[in-house]
């Protein structure tokens, strides 16, 4: 990387490919099976999943598709490794973000319904909407500032054409 464009020529903070997979799979993958013991599974029968909680399986199998594309976008952006912070030289505004201006974070809450679902778990349905409030209250309010100082009209633009969370048949 240049690091012309850095102050003072330091590097900004970035995740080896391998350890942003790894996080991923413990984040997602783990974290949401503790509280899920806190309440009573819904749904369950005799220690295992009934029907309708296997249908979770479909929103957890389509958010983990989509987070994974999005990590391989942003390496792809970013080269080996991954910045912690948004892309500071290029506006994202095709793929997955031309139908969600926050693909990565519509993927995780995606993917945190279906363990809702799967789990039948009061507890991991607050953690759902304590994880959608924080994105849709503080985090994404502060990126979507830094990004449109940085890209000017051509954010607002898009931030017009794209909704935050996803493109609704016949928008």
């Amino acid at each position: 990387m240049n690091t012309s464009n850095v102050p003072n020529g330091t590097q900004p903070k970035r995740i080896p490919r391998w350890l942003a997979y790894v996080l991923f799979a413990i984040v997602w993958g783990v974290v949401p099976w503790p509280p899920s013991l806190l309440a009573p599974r819904y749904g369950w029968t005799a220690g295992r999943p009934g029907f309708w909680n296997l249908l979770g399986l479909i929103p957890l199998a389509a958010g983990i598709a989509g987070s994974l594309w999005t990590l391989v976008l942003h390496f792809a952006q970013s080269g080996e490794g991954l910045d912690w912070e948004p892309d500071k030289n290029h506006l994202l505004t095709s793929r997955p973000h031309a139908f969600s201006r926050d693909p990565m974070y519509l993927s995780e809450l995606t993917l945190l319904f279906g363990w809702v679902l799967v789990y039948g778990s009061v507890a991991v349905f607050v953690a759902f909407l304590v994880w959608w409030a924080w994105f849709s209250f503080f985090q994404i309010l502060s990126e979507e500032s830094t990004v449109e100082a940085r890209f000017g009209e051509a954010y607002r633009e898009y931030k017009n054409r794209v909704p935050r969370w996803l493109v609704l048949p016949g928008r």
